[in-house]
């Protein structure tokens, strides 16, 4: 295996150090959310067709489910935040070359109690309305 990091890798760190310095300018927090919430939609605009419509939906599931949290880059995709820190985050399998988009959850989720052994992430291939009943379950789960 090589040592070196895949251009994927690269891109994405290359993001997540472009919103921590970017985070870090940002003046007051309703501005840092306005500015959160566009580069969210923004990214979401940016993907290929079927995962910008799931982007989009699960973005309407996420902010109906649990309207505290606010919309975040995480490594350049899709996240959704509680005090900054993402619990709930998209990854467009298009775009990360991938055969299927990933709807995950980062340790800010608050799984312990779901018995031992809990799932992080999800494939995605489409998101039904049985799917987005799931992960509206499944936020409103994380946050506690």
């Amino acid at each position: 295996m090589s040592p070196t990091f895949s251009a994927q890798e690269r891109a994405a760190m290359k993001d997540r150090a472009a919103e921590l310095k970017a985070g870090s300018r940002r003046a007051t927090a309703v501005d840092k959310a306005a500015a959160e919430q566009a580069a969210v939609l923004a990214k979401i605009a940016e993907m290929p067709e079927p995962d910008r419509g799931m982007a989009e939906r699960l973005h309407a599931v996420v902010t109906e489910a649990a309207p505290g949290l606010s919309p975040k880059l995480y490594y350049g995709q899709p996240g959704w935040a509680r005090n900054g820190k993402v619990v709930v985050f998209f990854r467009s399998g298009l775009m990360d070359k991938a055969r299927y988009s990933t709807l995950g959850f980062s340790p800010e989720a608050h799984l312990d109690d779901k018995g031992g052994l809990w799932p992080t992430s999800y494939a995605l291939t489409e998101l039904t309305a049985d799917g987005a009943a799931t992960v509206a379950a499944l936020v409103r789960s994380a946050l506690g």
